[in-house]
């Protein structure tokens, strides 16, 4: 998950660079195709920041801002309606051991960090 301060820089800089190149589009002069390109890739940006999502955090955890725990999984003790699962995995990025958790009667899931 991005920080909050990239993700505010990050935004910032996309919606700057919409700007710039809706300018050059309005100016009506020879450098007006030349805004096409910051248009796109501010607009890529802006896209990038606002669907960023953390891999093992569940949709509650990233409404609420709350913390990724170490895993980038959630944090603290979770809902009593999960379970744990046999499936553990090392996660790529943080080499951190991670337990699935589920709800047997909605089928959601849950990543924590063992240990």
């Amino acid at each position: 998950m991005l920080i909050s301060w990239v993700r505010a820089v990050a935004l910032g800089i996309g919606l700057v660079m919409m700007l710039v190149g809706m300018a050059l589009l309005g100016s009506g002069t020879s450098d007006a195709p030349a805004g096409i390109q910051p248009l796109l890739f501010g607009a890529i940006l802006v896209a990038v920041v606002v669907l960023e999502r953390n891999r093992y955090r569940s949709e509650a955890a990233e409404k609420a801002h709350n913390d990724p725990g170490r895993g980038g999984g959630e944090t603290g003790f979770l809902e009593p309606r999960f379970a744990p699962t046999n499936e553990v995995f090392v996660d790529p990025t943080t080499r951190a051991l991670m337990r699935v958790w589920i709800d047997s009667r909605t089928g959601e899931q849950r990543y924590q960090a063992e240990g």
